[in-house]
């Protein structure tokens, strides 16, 4: 189901490669969550074991270290070194079911290597879930829809890149998806998170860094300068390369209160990935204008679940006073072309952490702009509530 351990999206190479110069001692927690609660048995739980144990056998070849060296040259040549001796290890992968059914998956080592672990994990579950539940793409439909997809990007102008590997429907829909967007949509589709589709269609590998980043930094230092000094951090490493901040993590407002006059002139611009599209644009545009910073050179990157549909309303409302782009994923890989199916609601998120083996885990969470998006423990949510004065009026 993971064709190559470039089969998973960029940013987890780009944070992978800012913890292993700055926090190289740093460990971690990645926990599975299935927002929906879905039922799975004991055999379902032997096959993704099985998937896991697959995942193992992945090594990075000696194509696609030239590829990778040569196209994503922000990161180090040291970096894809390491990588080109790295393996997953499934013994580390902690898969259960409890009594109800529900799906639990944790794994825990050095942030650098268990960073990796999250997208493929996430891709192996969504896929072997459709298997099990016998359902099988409609492609002929699925390519149509694809196609009226295309067709009002391209009518409309509507910028964006493909974001959708860890939910796809499977890797072969994902790659027929690629394929379709490289031909049809070259002008609208920047480019697609998957490094290894990237590679093999000759598209721009697109991305910055997730929630984990902040969360790590939140453990580490605290809410209170989270925000701000995982930006100063990702600035040490990046020299102003993968500008685009996510900022959401604990709330916009939080992160805008936070942000520098140094940092908005230097970030390319924000990704939006929860809350209200035009509520959070219209904030955006605000903290640039306090600043003397004219929006209009700034980008504001939506991916909040969005269709294109949605896209297209956001993107007519923003129109000349911020550039705008998205990145679409679910809706592009795992829109299988079948009357009323629904596709996992899942995610895998940093849920402790701490600097080295000598320190205490510290818990961490995440406060979205939507609720449901919501992740960590209620003490953990009362404390970070109060230290960033999410609570005043």
């Amino acid at each position: 189901m993971i064709l190559s351990i470039l089969d998973t999206d960029l940013y987890k190479f780009s944070t992978s490669n800012a913890y292993f110069h700055l926090y190289p001692l740093a460990e971690g927690t990645f926990t599975f969550n299935d927002r929906a609660a879905e039922v799975y048995d004991e055999s379902f739980l032997e096959a993704l074991r099985d998937e896991f144990r697959q995942l193992g056998k992945l090594a990075l070849t000696d194509a696609e270290f030239d590829y990778i060296t040569g196209r994503v040259r922000y990161i180090g040549r040291n970096y894809w070194e390491w990588l080109r001796g790295f393996r997953f290890e499934p013994e580390k992968i902690e898969a259960s079911l409890d009594a109800q059914g529900h799906l639990h998956i944790d794994v825990t080592d050095y942030l650098y290597k268990v960073t990796l672990y999250e997208v493929p994990v996430l891709a192996i579950v969504a896929e072997l879930r459709n298997r099990f539940r016998g359902v099988q793409a409609d492609e002929t439909r699925a390519m149509a829809l694809l196609d009226e997809k295309i067709a009002l990007a391209n009518s409309n102008n509507l910028s964006f890149s493909e974001f959708g590997t860890r939910r796809r429907f499977s890797s072969d829909l994902h790659e027929k998806v690629v394929a379709a967007l490289k031909a049809g949509c070259p002008k609208c589709c920047g480019g697609t998170s998957n490094v290894y589709f990237a590679m093999k269609y000759d598209m721009t590998p697109i991305g910055t860094f997730p929630h984990e980043w902040v969360m790590f930094h939140s453990g580490v230092f605290g809410y209170k300068r989270a925000n701000y000094l995982s930006l100063e951090d990702w600035i040490k490493v990046y020299d102003g390369a993968l500008g685009i901040a996510l900022v959401d993590t604990f709330t916009t407002r939080s992160f805008l209160h936070t942000l520098t006059m140094k940092q908005a002139k230097l970030l390319d611009g924000f990704r939006q990935d929860s809350g209200d599209e035009k509520e959070v644009g219209e904030m955006i545009i605000a903290r640039m204008k306090e600043f003397g910073i004219d929006p209009a050179g700034k980008t504001i990157v939506f991916s909040n679940a969005l269709d294109f549909p949605r896209y297209k309303a956001v993107a007519e409302y923003f129109r000349g006073r911020v550039k705008v782009s998205a990145g679409i994923g679910t809706n592009l890989t795992c829109d299988p072309g079948i009357e009323g199916y629904r596709p996992a609601n899942i995610v895998m998120k940093l849920s402790r952490c701490r600097m080295s083996a000598k320190d205490p885990w510290e818990k961490v969470i995440k406060i979205s702009d939507d609720l449901g998006k919501h992740m960590g423990e209620e003490l953990e949510f009362n404390i970070a509530a109060h230290e960033l004065h999410l609570t005043d009026s």
